[in-house]
């Protein structure tokens, strides 16, 4: 079906609406450019939890902990490669972070495993139950992170390349943002090609709408629902780690406390969109940091006064799974 505009027409309203009130062209270029990075890294996370609700019909509460998981991965890994982190050339600096993302997706797709079989797979179909026990395994989560990493902030440092800033006139983008704008970009595309342009992505929607008659041509749907799972926990993997190199460091209760903006993305998206995740995750990265700049004390409720607002005019989010 073809794209609804509006959405995207409001997305370009706040832009445009914020331009004059932040003084001056090249402040708003610098805003809007680390709003956009800010939003690409929220759908990075947001993605695997509106890939698991919208083929699964899975509530998962319990995304932060593959968040928290790829987050302290990375400071094992980036400290066991110290050289290569700290080296002067950028090809070693960016393969001590390839490593820490392979790491830290991998590290949570295999507990997405033990998740979804243990946890999730004895209340399909049945949503209390499913967040009652996914938040349960998610606070599970967090004590065995305390005991296996501490309880206290572990720095997560920059690799030395991706420090500084590019610098266009007035206007500076720091090089870490733009590596994770290309990065979910990149997670974009491929999670449209897999679904929209593969066999996988049609097994998988035919297995939501009709599971019987998807078996009965041969097919294993339960594999494919584990597959869906496992990855959208090694992307939330890979978005702890890079939400965790944007704070500079890692606690245990990272993942809980990135949840509820996930949430409020993926209703502002409308449950179990993709696009609509990306939408609801620029919207938010946008009006965070507009709200920042501009009215300080006003940004500490921008994202649930956006939510509030989103729903009274669409109340099944910007784009419903139905209409996307």
């Amino acid at each position: 079906m073809k794209l609804d505009p509006r959405p995207l027409a409001l997305l370009a309203a706040i832009m445009l609406l914020a331009l004059p009130l932040t003084g001056s062209p090249s402040t708003w270029l610098n805003l809007t450019l680390a709003g956009i990075a800010m939003g690409l890294i929220i759908f990075v996370i947001a993605s695997g939890l509106t890939l698991v609700f919208g083929l699964m019909d899975v509530l998962n509460f319990g995304h932060g902990v593959f968040i928290a998981l790829g987050a302290f991965t990375a400071t094992t890994v980036l400290a066991a490669l110290a050289p290569w982190a700290t080296s002067p050339d950028v090809a070693s600096n960016l393969a001590a972070l390839a490593a820490a993302c392979l790491a830290g997706m991998a590290i949570a797709a295999a507990v997405g495993v033990v998740f979804e079989r243990v946890l999730v797979r004895p209340v399909y179909g049945q949503h209390l139950k499913q967040i009652l026990i996914t938040m349960g395994g998610m606070i599970i989560g967090e004590e065995l992170i305390k005991a296996t990493w501490g309880a206290q902030l572990i720095p997560l440092p920059m690799p030395d390349a991706l420090r500084g800033i590019f610098l266009f006139g007035d206007v500076a983008v720091e090089k870490f943002r733009v590596l994770s704008m290309l990065i979910g970009i990149a997670v974009l595309i491929a999670l449209l090609l897999v679904l929209n342009r593969t066999k996988i992505g049609l097994l998988i929607r035919a297995g939501v709408q009709d599971r019987e008659m998807v078996e009965a041509l041969g097919y294993r749907v339960r594999r494919l629902f584990v597959g869906v799972f496992v990855a959208g926990a090694a992307l939330a993997g890979l978005g702890g780690v890079l939400w965790g190199l944007v704070q500079q460091g890692v606690t245990p209760q990272i993942g809980a406390q990135v949840n509820l903006l996930l949430f409020i993305v993926i209703i502002i998206g409308g449950l179990g969109s993709t696009v609509g995740c990306l939408v609801g995750a620029l919207l938010v990265g946008l009006v965070a940091n507009y709200a920042g700049f501009i009215a300080p004390k006003a940004a500490l409720f921008s994202n649930i006064g956006l939510m509030v607002a989103i729903l009274l005019w669409r109340p099944q989010g910007l784009y419903p799974v139905g209409a996307k």
